[in-house]
């Protein structure tokens, strides 16, 4: 039996990704050593790194005005450092407050200066993007920082925020954890972007920032090192022992991603994939119901309740029994949530449609 993992993080990883990673795990290239035992600073594990920049750049057309950086403390650790190194001089902030994710880099942030939340989707439980006409700015703001997409309540957005509209130069700053390498970005709009890398990247342990130049050495006062992106930028991703291991998978990820086209022929595999497991929620007559707009679906993670929340655990128990693991939704939402991230092939999400559509018709 094949098995499909749906996990929203960590997450699925290309199976080619993994056989490769096995086959070199005791000796990579004839080096007589694992990537986890060489030395950050030898020219082994530096060739590694340097190839997996290299490659990121070309796939995003990452500009040269951009450090790219490598680091640790997951998304939620930038949610502290943009304010921290972002501010520069300013005191307020502009946030969208679009679900769960949104919700603590705001609470982070109002620790270092004052938070206005331009729009929210509070009014319909998260379920929408509030139109832009409606977002309320701050002239003053520092940047303004954006989810892209919220992976608890499987809301994305599907256009991007007019910076041309923005008073001043204000930086957009996104945390693209869950959607990154999804589809293309115009890095060249930003002035920051953040992402986790245990989603559509590798494994959990990475975290990248891709930040424009003129953002980075004007930290608060008092900043530490370690939170400073000058200190990362300035030493190359090696201030301290970066997550080589980590960053050697995002490596082969982003290796693969190439051969097979690129971000572009990623994207139109994840729009195939969304549009058959939606068409399949949308066709049951209620049995399923996707609580997010329709403008507003993710194409990474779908979250979705059956009409009889009674069914639940029978769902889940014929579902892992199908193969089809981790679909139960995050513990604040409930319900069923099918992450289907890059490395979710088009047949997993098939299988996934089978057995929701045979499952309808026993319980219907």
């Amino acid at each position: 039996m094949t098995i499909y993992n749906f996990s929203a993080g960590p997450a699925v990883l290309p199976k080619e990704v993994l056989q490769q990673a096995q086959a070199e795990l005791p000796d990579w290239h004839g080096s007589g050593m694992s990537v986890m035992e060489m030395s950050h600073r030898g020219k082994e594990y530096m060739s590694i790194q340097a190839q997996a920049e290299a490659d990121l750049r070309e796939l995003m057309g990452i500009p040269a005005n951009y450090k790219v950086l490598f680091l640790q403390g997951g998304a939620s650790q930038q949610f502290a450092m943009i304010p921290m190194n972002l501010l520069r001089g300013k005191t307020s902030a502009d946030y969208v407050h679009t679900g769960e994710w949104s919700k603590k880099a705001i609470s982070e942030a109002k620790k270092f200066c004052t938070v206005n939340v331009v729009a929210t989707g509070a009014d319909k439980n998260f379920s929408y993007i509030p139109a832009f006409e409606t977002w309320q700015r701050d002239p003053n703001a520092a940047y303004l920082h954006y989810t892209p997409n919220e992976t608890i309540g499987g809301v994305e957005f599907n256009w991007l925020p007019p910076i041309d509209n923005m008073p001043g130069d204000v930086p957009l700053v996104a945390d693209m954890s869950s959607n990154i390498l999804s589809r293309p970005v115009d890095v060249s709009k930003y002035g920051l972007i953040y992402a986790g890398a245990q989603k559509n990247i590798g494994p959990a342990g990475l975290t990248i920032v891709i930040v424009r130049d003129d953002l980075i050495g004007q930290p608060l006062a008092g900043t530490p090192a370690m939170l400073d992106y000058k200190t990362h930028a300035d030493n190359d991703s090696m201030y301290n022992t970066p997550p080589t291991y980590g960053i050697y998978i995002a490596g082969l990820v982003f290796r693969l991603l190439k051969k097979n086209g690129g971000i572009a022929a990623m994207e139109q595999v994840n729009i195939a994939k969304a549009k058959l497991l939606y068409a399949a929620i949308d066709a049951s007559n209620g049995f399923y119901n996707c609580p997010v707009a329709l403008s507003d679906r993710s194409r990474m993670n779908v979250p979705f309740t059956l009409r009889d929340a009674n069914l639940d655990g029978d769902f889940l128990k014929q579902a892992d029994a199908r193969g089809l693991l981790q679909l139960k939704g995050h513990r604040s939402v409930g319900g069923m949530r099918a992450s289907i991230y890059n490395a979710m092939p088009l047949a997993g999400v098939q299988v996934l449609v089978d057995f929701m559509n045979e499952f309808a018709q026993k319980n219907g």
